[in-house]
């Protein structure tokens, strides 16, 4: 009883989503419905000095509750559909150190509003990414991450009720406390998939160039796997302080940063692949122990890579030796006549073109919403 399953909800208005904010906030403890005028208020009426985030369904904006709470409150914008809200409400029945809480709604006319516990320290990619915040991020500190990112992928993965996959991780939905605890964020892509059902299909494929699995982008094909391509590229980006990029020209299907590590760690000159600021601030026994898991994770075909429950017992292991090797990536085209690269920035709807200008179809292109 109270459970409030949300895997075959087919939210069409905005009176069904009341509907069903109204069953989620009667099932699950301190989930709380929020007035309009509280919301117009904590952000001072949606000001733009209050935003401290953006995706492709809305912003998200600081605000601060009369009794002084403060949270982050995401606004949804026209683009979003009714399902991304609703998917995002699977979060009011997680709890999880590693899981970042929701705590309300607000459903006002067109507005459709989510509340959300604030985290101090704002998300991954300003900090791993930054010339000045980057240093402060030492190696015990990125190994903090990197731990919490692995439990609260466990918890997601694993749950009682149903395993949830995000299929958007990316530096950008990593937020942090003061503390530097991790909070996944950002749910409006995430999917359940039942005890028995290994992988599902999508025709709408969603999340940012460089931590798509290469399975999902042309086929859209998902499954707890996708989530484990791309936390093995967030331990790589979170180790050497680089972005992944997908050399689209070239059939990439894995990225630049993957290529160097995987050569780096074949060459045993992992000690190049760590951000310099660091400095000799690292144990190179544990750089290499979590370059080959996040290379194990990064594999091309998802059969190869190991499960969020076989990666914590990878890296919980007193022994620095791994009983599996990452295969090699495959190599790079030479690039094709007519081809072209196109990223839309404005929606995530993907779109389909050819990309060649042979007289036989010879490359199928997917367009990819990334985030500036």
């Amino acid at each position: 009883s109270g459970k409030v399953d949300l895997q075959e909800q087919n939210i069409v208005d905005i009176e069904e989503l009341v509907k069903l904010c109204t069953r989620m906030e009667e099932a699950c403890a301190g989930f709380t419905r929020f007035d309009f005028c509280q919301i117009l208020d904590a952000t001072e009426n949606f000001s733009e000095k209050m935003i401290i985030g953006w995706g492709g369904f809305g912003r998200v904006y600081k605000g601060q509750l009369p009794h002084g709470l403060v949270v982050g409150i995401k606004r949804f914008d026209h683009r979003a559909m009714l399902s991304d809200f609703s998917n995002e409400l699977q979060l009011a029945r997680l709890r999880h150190t590693n899981v970042i809480r929701l705590l309300g709604w607000c459903i006002h006319g067109e507005e459709r509003i989510l509340v959300y516990k604030f985290m101090h320290n704002g998300a991954l990619d300003h900090h791993i990414f930054d010339r000045i915040k980057g240093p402060l991020l030492d190696w015990s500190k990125r190994l903090k991450i990197i731990k919490g990112l692995v439990e609260g992928l466990v918890y997601l993965h694993k749950h009682p009720m149903l395993s949830i996959v995000h299929r958007d991780l990316k530096p950008n939905n990593i937020i942090l406390e003061c503390d530097m605890t991790l909070n996944i964020s950002d749910f409006g892509s995430a999917k359940t998939l039942s005890p028995d059902v290994t992988e599902e299909h999508t025709c709408r494929v969603v999340g940012t160039s460089g931590y798509i699995a290469p399975e999902y982008a042309p086929r859209g094909v998902y499954s707890l796997k996708t989530d484990v391509f791309s936390f093995g590229i967030l331990v790589l980006e979170t180790i050497s302080g680089r972005k992944n990029t997908i050399l689209d020209n070239r059939g990439d299907t894995v990225g630049d940063l993957v290529r160097d590590a995987w050569r780096m760690w074949k060459d045993r000159r992992l000690h190049e692949l760590v951000d310099g600021s660091l400095g000799h601030g690292y144990d190179i026994a544990e750089v290499a122990m979590y370059a080959q898991v996040a290379l194990l994770c990064a594999q091309e075909d998802p059969v190869d890579r190991p499960a969020m429950t076989d990666v914590a017992a990878m890296l919980s292991s007193e022994s620095m030796s791994l009983p599996t090797e990452p295969k090699e990536p495959s190599a790079l085209s030479e690039g094709g006549a007519g081809e072209d690269t196109y990223i839309n920035r404005s929606s995530r709807t993907i779109d389909i073109t050819i990309t060649s200008s042979a007289t036989v179809l010879t490359r199928v292109r997917l367009i990819i919403d990334q985030e500036v």
